[in-house]
């Protein structure tokens, strides 16, 4: 029965996934517009693009390989088995003994990397320069993740997702140095890998500036909504990271069907409130400089470091 359970939520958390995504995405994009005095687009919009580009056909460049066809297929199903291996409402789901930190991080790459080799294919100017500089920033924010699922494996003694949360839930470690630099940490690592202020700007315009978007100026139709519907996904993902392991509260057990109802209400909750979050910081502060953006990545990169330190020559002060 508990097996039937543990699928049952792992089903659930599926639906879900894919369901809020885009909402997510129309959260951030009416809390900017609101908070620039304009009335913004409705929450539903992210999905209305989707099913219309789903109605179009795909346009491919003629010097482009199979790589362009094949790469939104490839980056949609590496982001939705990452976002499957991060606990949402209920831990304990099936595949849970798979839910590692590092996995994820290794899923995520496996996207960023066809998404680069998908905008040089066409051998575009845009493309070559967007993943050129995707691949700079990836150079600092991959080691720095690393460093931050080498913290947590020395506080929690794994990377598994639910074995972490479980050991944070419980409040044993209390609060510690070294977790506060992991926050900081994953949240600079959050805005490269999402391509969101200041590293990149997700609703501007100007090629030159592009980072994320330039690798996308080749797709349309169907292939350009696969890549939009991972780009939302991305975020939600990073956001039930963040839920997971700095608010493990009020998750249920994947056995316990009872205890689902207020721990999706939990989540939801959760992802909003980052939501909400991430788009009152992007109206407060502007885009940064290209050439300073290793900078701010690898600021994460040394929190990291420091945060692994710590724990290492620190006897209970991290």
């Amino acid at each position: 029965m508990s097996t039937i359970l543990s699928v049952m939520a792992l089903l659930l958390h599926a639906v879900l996934l894919i369901a809020l995504a885009p909402l997510a995405t129309g959260v951030v994009r009416i809390v900017k517009a609101r908070l620039l005095g304009r009335r913004g687009p409705a929450l539903m919009q992210p999905w209305r693009d989707l099913a219309r580009l789903m109605r179009k056909q795909a346009v491919v460049a003629e010097s482009a390989s199979f790589v362009t066809t094949a790469a939104p297929f490839v980056i949609l199903s590496a982001t939705v088995a990452a976002g499957l291996l991060v606990p949402s409402f209920a831990l304990h789901m099936a595949g849970a003994s798979a839910a590692d930190l590092l996995v994820v991080v290794g899923l995520l790459g496996l996207a960023r990397a066809s998404l680069a080799l998908a905008a040089m294919d066409a051998g575009t100017g845009f493309g070559g320069i967007g993943s050129s500089r995707d691949m700079t920033f990836a150079v600092f924010a991959e080691p720095a993740m690393l460093l931050v699922a080498l913290t947590f494996s020395l506080l929690a003694g794994t990377t598994n997702l639910d074995a972490i949360a479980g050991v944070l839930r419980e409040g044993t470690l209390g609060l510690r140095v070294s977790i506060g630099l992991v926050l900081v940490a994953m949240v600079l690592i959050a805005l490269a890998e999402n391509g969101r202020m200041p590293v990149d700007n997700p609703s501007g315009h100007l090629e030159l500036a592009m980072v994320h978007e330039a690798m996308e100026l080749e797709f349309s139709g169907p292939h350009l909504a696969f890549l939009q519907l991972a780009a939302s996904l991305r975020l939600l993902i990073w956001a039930g990271l963040f839920g997971t392991l700095f608010s493990p509260f009020l998750l249920a057990r994947a056995d316990a069907p009872m205890q689902w109802l207020p721990a999706l209400l939990g989540w939801i909750a959760r992802v909003a409130i980052i939501c909400v979050a991430l788009g009152a910081l992007e109206v407060s502060i502007a885009k940064m400089r290209v050439f300073r953006v290793p900078e701010f990545i690898g600021a994460a990169l040394l929190l990291g470091l420091l945060a692994a330190v710590y724990l290492f020559v620190s006897t209970g002060f991290a």
